[in-house]
């Protein structure tokens, strides 16, 4: 009489892209932040709302009333703020929280490509800026709603803004051994580069000198391209900004991609 034998379990293959190891890691970044909505949805909401009521404010008081065509100069500025910030943040803190806890083995472990690993972070980035970008949107249309009059321009400007910042903070955190390192790239790089990249008014009032370097200043053509989009009107040159930003997200995820392969403050 024949025993008949367990069947082996087989290996399992998962070809040269792995979707649902990408899909499982891109769900985890959400949760991951989605887990403390309050602090990553609504505090820049209301960060936001505040920068636009101190601002109408003052702009009230110095002209004696409110001026419409400022609100929808600022409004899409603020929106873009918004992106930036919080896309950096995520990946950034994500690979930060990891590497502290020791639990960035559990990504490094699984049968992902250097690839798949970028996008998933990237995509969790991308994701938590458009959300913000969103809801920020929703909650100016107290002073003033929001209506796209390029949808190209909105579409393309957000999500290569989310996917820029996502990727400098992916990078930011592989660098960081603790968080203070993670605030100097906030605080002395990102930061800088927002709020002199025209947020707050138009460049051509600036002095020369400052208006060239405005004009190599990547975050720059990020809002003024995001804002035409809403307003129909640039500082900038619109095929420049394309070029340039679409150019600086290749070479950045050029880097990603070679950074994990190395390992580079990753692995022990």
């Amino acid at each position: 009489m024949h025993q008949t034998l367990p069947d082996t379990p087989s290996t399992r293959s998962f070809g040269r892209w792995n979707g649902l190891g990408l899909w499982t890691l891109y769900v985890k970044e959400v949760r991951r932040f989605l887990r403390v909505g309050p602090q990553t949805l609504l505090a820049p909401v209301i960060s936001n709302l505040l920068y636009m009521t101190v601002f109408v404010l003052a702009f009230a008081e110095v002209r004696g009333g409110n001026d419409p065509e400022f609100i929808a100069f600022l409004a899409p500025g603020l929106v873009m703020l918004g992106i930036l910030n919080n896309a950096s943040a995520n990946s950034g803190s994500s690979i930060m929280t990891s590497k502290l806890m020791g639990s960035i083995v559990d990504v490094l472990m699984p049968p992902l490509s250097h690839m798949e690993l970028a996008i998933g972070y990237i995509g969790g980035a991308i994701t938590r800026g458009i959300m913000v970008a969103i809801v920020t949107a929703i909650s100016l249309s107290v002073f003033l709603l929001l209506i796209p009059m390029h949808w190209w321009a909105v579409i393309y400007f957000s999500f290569s803004a989310a996917s820029m910042l996502g990727m400098i903070g992916l990078l930011a955190g592989i660098w960081a051994e603790k968080f203070d390192q993670m605030a100097v790239v906030n605080q002395f790089i990102i930061l800088p580069l927002s709020f002199l990249s025209g947020t707050f008014y138009h460049i051509n009032i600036l002095p020369p000198f400052f208006y060239k370097i405005s004009l190599v200043n990547p975050l720059f053509y990020l809002i003024d391209g995001f804002r035409y989009g809403f307003i129909g009107e640039a500082d900038g040159n619109l095929a420049v900004g394309v070029i340039y930003t679409l150019v600086l997200n290749i070479i950045l995820f050029l880097i990603v991609i070679a950074v994990l392969k190395s390992g580079w403050r990753l692995k022990a």
